[in-house]
């Protein structure tokens, strides 16, 4: 319909083309100009301007919302400060492992034949016979891994014909591993 609109528009502002030189030998006969008559009649004047285009909405497609996604992503590092990065990186791990071994003590395992003495509720202290062990070894203290239990006899129970009493015989504990820093 705006079509036709335009067409009929467009049909009333044309003019008729221009005389053509007069002739002096042909009588000149004017003739009324008659205007085109429309086959429709012309537009109003409210249909007169075209409806206004709407603005363009946001078209929420595949590729609309990939180049969303595109737009959060971080910026991303050349090769070379990722390089840097990295060997930052391995630099303070370096560093941090180089600091634990060095607060490490030396240890070592030694091994020996060290009597734990009898503490005063009666059970062996095998704590002072492990420093003992590793101070003979040159080393400071030390831990008690591996321990060894003997009976002790006094010579009595070796005379024939002698009952052997409670007293003469005891137990001790050896420490015969330690750990030792």
């Amino acid at each position: 319909m705006l079509a036709l609109m335009m067409a009929a528009g467009s049909a009333l502002s044309q003019k008729a083309p221009p005389p053509s030189p007069p002739d002096t030998q042909a009588p000149v006969q004017s003739a009324p100009a008659q205007p085109a008559a429309p086959d429709q009649p012309p537009p109003a004047a409210n249909d007169a301007a075209p409806p206004a285009e709407t603005p363009a909405r946001e078209n929420p497609g595949l590729i609309h919302e990939l180049g969303k996604m595109f737009d959060k992503l971080p910026t991303l590092k050349s090769p070379s400060e990722t390089i840097d990065d990295f060997n930052a990186r391995a630099k303070d791990a370096a560093k941090g492992a180089t600091d634990t071994l060095s607060r490490m003590t030396t240890t070592s395992m030694v091994t020996g034949r060290m009597i734990c003495p009898v503490s005063s509720n009666g059970a062996p202290d095998c704590k002072m016979a492990s420093d003992k062990l590793c101070q003979t070894k040159g080393f400071k203290e030390g831990k008690s891994l591996l321990t060894d239990s003997a009976e002790t006899c006094s010579a009595k129970v070796l005379i024939p014909g002698r009952a052997r009493k409670p007293g003469d015989c005891r137990t001790d504990t050896y420490v015969t591993r330690a750990l030792c820093q």
